[in-house]
């Protein structure tokens, strides 16, 4: 019988389609989906609504890492939100075994900035800027 090991999140890449180079990030959010519903009312049945599923609903993609001085990504992310040039690319998240093998890919598809943000100063702390970048994307499906 072979013993099984579910895999551990911590050891995992991000790649973009047209951007080289971006694929360190210290964590990845959003890899889920829902199933939106409609309530629909009988006539003469009182005692409940009928559920009926509608569409898939996906939430934004985050990204986290450590702030990176002339980044490509980052290019890429301030001309959609100060020029409005949006350039949809396709994101892969690959989850890597201890051998840094592929165990699940994550395809993100048609994927854009929507938010970059950069964690607050302090002379208080004495800690790393991590940049934070939301993608909002069509859909995701698993390779």
């Amino acid at each position: 019988m072979a013993e099984y090991y579910p895999p551990l999140g911590f050891h995992f890449k991000v790649e973009f389609d047209d951007i080289d180079g971006e694929s360190e990030f210290q964590s990845v959010a959003g890899l889920s989906v829902e199933l939106q519903t409609e309530e629909i009312a009988e006539g003469g049945e009182n005692r409940f609504k009928h559920k009926l599923p509608t569409r898939t609903s996906y939430p934004n993609l985050v990204l986290k890492r450590g702030a990176v001085v002339g980044s490509g990504l980052i290019k890429w992310c301030r001309d959609a939100v100060e020029n409005f040039d949006i350039s949809p690319t396709n994101v892969k998240v690959t989850l890597l075994n201890e051998e840094h093998e592929p165990l699940t890919t994550w395809n993100i598809v048609h994927a854009w900035p929507l938010k970059w943000s950069v964690t607050d100063f302090s002379a208080e702390e004495s800690k790393l800027v991590v940049e934070t970048i939301e993608l909002s994307y069509n859909y995701f499906n698993i390779l």
